[in-house]
C-alpha cells in the first residue's frame, strides 16, 4: 500500500533557532507536531483549526520542549518521548533550562506515552517508525515516515549534534548515525532539529564528521 501524501511545515523557533514540524495527512485531516520549541507563537498560529493527534519529542532539551505546555493546552494532544528522558520534562535541571537566563525554568507534565526502539506508531493515518538514536542525549529518537526522517539533533547538514551536554557521548552518537540512520535508504530526507534539511546520501558523501564511518 502506498504511503499517504504528507504535508510538512517547518517553523524556526526561539533563540536556538529550533525546527518545529507539523506533519499533516490530507487523507485523514489529522496532524502531528514534532518538537514544539521555545517562543512558539508562529507554531501556535499555524495549529489553529488543525486536528492534532500527537506531539512527538525527539528529545527533551529546553529548546525542543519550550513550547510544549502551550501546544498541549491548545491541542489536548498526547505526548510521546523515550523513557530515558521522561523525567527531563518535569525537571528543569535535566532539560537544561536552569542553565539559561529564562524568565522561568521549563517544567512540563510527564508524557502520556513512552517510545521504544523499533516501535511502529500508527498516528494520523501515518506509519511512523521509531529509532532510538542516542548520543546527543540519552533518549534521542528519530521518527521515520516513508522517505522522511525527523532526527532531532543527531545528524545535521554537514554536521552532527553536540555531545558535550550532560548525557551526551560522541562514540554513542557515531554508532547511532552508522547503525540506524545510515541504514536508511540514501534518498531518505533528513529533517534536523536545526538548520536545513538534507539527505542520507548527501551526508554519507559530504559530512566531514562521519566520513570515517564509511571506510
Amino acid at each position: 500500500m502506498n504511503e499517504p501524501q504528507l504535508t510538512i511545515e517547518k517553523y524556526v523557533l526561539g533563540p536556538f533557532q529550533t525546527n518545529a514540524y507539523i506533519l499533516t495527512n490530507p487523507e485523514t485531516g489529522q496532524s502531528i507536531v514534532i518538537d514544539p520549541g521555545m517562543e512558539p507563537a508562529a507554531l501556535l498560529r499555524a495549529l489553529e483549526g488543525k486536528n492534532i493527534v500527537a506531539i512527538l519529542l525527539t528529545h527533551a532539551h529546553l529548546d525542543h520542549i519550550g513550547g510544549l505546555n502551550q501546544v498541549r493546552a491548545l491541542t489536548g494532544a498526547p505526548v510521546y518521548i523515550h523513557p530515558l528522558e521522561q523525567s527531563w520534562l518535569t525537571d528543569p535541571d535535566l532539560n537544561g533550562s536552569t542553565r539559561w537566563n529564562l524568565s522561568e525554568p521549563i517544567v512540563c507534565e510527564p508524557a502520556e506515552h513512552e517510545l521504544a526502539d523499533g516501535q511502529t506508531l500508527e498516528l494520523a493515518g501515518l506509519t511512523i517508525r521509531v529509532l532510538h538514536t542516542p548520543g546527543h542525549s540519552p533518549g534521542s529518537c528519530s521518527f521515520v515516515v516513508g522517505q522522511h526522517c525527523f532526527g532531532g539533533d543527531v545528524l545535521f547538514a554537514q554536521s552532527i549534534g553536540r555531545t558535550d551536554l550532560p548525557g551526551g557521548n560522541f562514540e554513542t552518537l557515531m554508532i547511532s548515525i552508522q547503525d540506524k540512520l545510515f541504514e536508511l535508504d540514501d534518498d531518505t530526507i533528513v529533517y534536523p532539529g536545526h538548520g536545513p534539511k538534507t539527505t542520507i546520501e548527501a551526508e554519507k558523501l559530504y559530512n566531514p564528521f562521519v566520513t570515517g564511518l564509511l571506510r
